[in-house]
Formats: C-alpha cells, sequence, structure tokens
C-alpha cells in the first residue's frame, strides 16, 4: 500500500461556476480517511494550498485568457507542494478544484521524472489555447499548457517547459472536443479513445493498451481524473457536464486495472462542485472511485 500524501488545491477561476473550491473539503468529509484507513494505508493531509480565488479586476488587452495571472500564481504554489510531497516519499493524491490546477500538479510530478506519462480521463481534451479557445476559460486549457502550448505564464511554471511529450499523452472518455482542439490533437499526435470507443472496445482493452504503451515510453505515469468523465447521472456535481460519459462500472475497472500496474505515480480528482451536487453523491463516489485506484476491492 502507498504511502499518501493528501492536498486539496482549492481553484476555483479557471472557469466560471462557483462552488468547484468547496470540492477537495467535500471529498474528505464523504469518507476519504475511511476508505485509507481501510485500505490500512499510511497517510498525511497537508491541507489546501491557500488560493484567494480573486477574479482579475484588470484587462489583457492583449490576451483573452481570464484570470491568468491568478491562475499562474496558483499554480505555482500547487507545484512547489505537490514537489515536496513526492521529495518526503509519499504518493501525491490532488482533490480539486477546477482543471486548471493540472498545469501546476503536472509540473511539480515532472519535477521528478524524466518522462513523465499522463492518463487524461476526461469527457473534455482541454487541450485548447489563447487562439483556440471560444471561452478564454483556462480550465480548458491545461493539457495543453503542459505539452508547452499557451502563455508563458502557465508554460514556464518550475521553469521547465514543455512537461510532457505528445507521445506520452493519452486521453480516455472524451466526447466533447472544440475544433480548434482537434487540430491541435491531430497535429501533436495525441492518442484519444472517446467515450464511444470505450463502449465498443471496453475499458479492460483499452487501460490495457494504455498501459502498454506508456510503459515503454515513460518512467512513471499521473493519473488526471475529471469526474465529468463520467455520465452526469452519477455525477451531477460538476460545472461542464457531457451526456453519454462513461460508467460508474467501468471506472471502478479502469482505476483498478491502474493499481495493479503500479505504474501510477502520482494522481488527482478534479471539478467536483458540491453546489452543484445532490446529496453529495459526486464526492461519495469520487471518494469511492479513489479507494478503486489505491486498491480497495468488493471481497
Amino acid at each position: 500500500m502507498k504511502n499518501v500524501g493528501i492536498l486539496g488545491v482549492p481553484i476555483t477561476i479557471g472557469q466560471p461556476n462557483k462552488g468547484v473550491d468547496l470540492g477537495p473539503d467535500a471529498i474528505r468529509h464523504a469518507g476519504l480517511y475511511t476508505v485509507l484507513q481501510n485500505l490500512k494505508a499510511v497517510y498525511q493531509d497537508y491541507g489546501n494550498v491557500q488560493i484567494e480565488n480573486k477574479e482579475s479586476q484588470t484587462t489583457d488587452h492583449v490576451s483573452n485568457l481570464k484570470n491568468l495571472d491568478e491562475i499562474a500564481s496558483a499554480n505555482e504554489l500547487a507545484a512547489n507542494k505537490v514537489s515536496e510531497i513526492i521529495e518526503d516519499g509519499q504518493f501525491p493524491l490532488i482533490l480539486g478544484g477546477d482543471h486548471s490546477m493540472a498545469i501546476g500538479t503536472i509540473a511539480g510530478v515532472q519535477k521528478h521524472y524524466n518522462n513523465l506519462g499522463v492518463i487524461w480521463y476526461d469527457a473534455h481534451a482541454d487541450f485548447n489555447t489563447e487562439e483556440t479557445s471560444p471561452s478564454g476559460n483556462i480550465h480548458g486549457m491545461s493539457l495543453a499548457v503542459n505539452l508547452g502550448m499557451g502563455h508563458e505564464k502557465l508554460t514556464s511554471i518550475l521553469q521547465n517547459n514543455p512537461k510532457i511529450k505528445p507521445e506520452n499523452v493519452i486521453i480516455i472518455g472524451a466526447r466533447s472536443i472544440d475544433s480548434g482542439e482537434r487540430e491541435l490533437i491531430k497535429e501533436k499526435g495525441i492518442k484519444v479513445y472517446t467515450a464511444h470507443e470505450v463502449e465498443q472496445q471496453g475499458i479492460e482493452s483499452i487501460i490495457k493498451e494504455t498501459l502498454n504503451d506508456l510503459s515503454t515510453r515513460t518512467d512513471g505515469i499521473h493519473l488526471s481524473f475529471d469526474v465529468d468523465s463520467l455520465d452526469p447521472i452519477y455525477v451531477p456535481g460538476t460545472g461542464t457536464p457531457v451526456e453519454g460519459g462513461l460508467s460508474i462500472r467501468e471506472s471502478h475497472y479502469a482505476l483498478r486495472l491502474l493499481n495493479e500496474s503500479e505504474k501510477i505515480v502520482s494522481a488527482e480528482f478534479v471539478e467536483v462542485n458540491p453546489l452543484l451536487d445532490v446529496k453529495n453523491q459526486t464526492a461519495e463516489r469520487t471518494v469511492e472511485l479513489i479507494g478503486s485506484l489505491l486498491g480497495e476491492r468488493y471481497i
């Protein structure tokens, strides 16, 4: 069982919905510690990165990126704390917060690996740039930033750019991809398993292919799990739901396979928004999914 370091990154200004900053504590209160105790895990909770989440009061006439300076500062803090957790010999379990936090979390992890792989388990590719984004919301750009595409204030966090190589990224569950993202994904050669392909091919086959591909090229794999990868019937408490998502059962199986591979070196679970939730079920299901990643089984 891993020695787990828990960190909350309660950033909300990377997207327009209030409440996702409450996600880390909602996950904690939904039974996270109980799951870890049942697994007889050693764990330490480092609390939340101190983020003010103040929206920018100035207009950047050069860029359409919303809250650029504030998000860059928050991610710098997150990156340094994640790096410290790894230096302490712990598995970083990072709780979000919107998906813009992956700019910092992956930067912090990558500092300790020569060839980091990333599994992006998400309804969205988050592969927009300043030029392609229809909204200017940075949570839809975080994967692109980690490949070195985007504003210098974001790509230069921890002074290493790019953080990951295109061939070391695999997206699973995508079903809402902007036209500009499609072109960039094709240009960079990013491997994408859409929700339709998961249904057609089966999650076991896709996870095994993913692990086979990444294991040959990487020295560690980071899991970035957005709860909107799931169908919103299971997780109503998220800000950008997309119909036709993955099921709870196949996602539990996917995470179990990732656990058994022993290739996952860090993980984040993002976009849990208690203000949009129904009876806290999104946070509770997130805790259950974390349990599967860390080794919890039915029997």
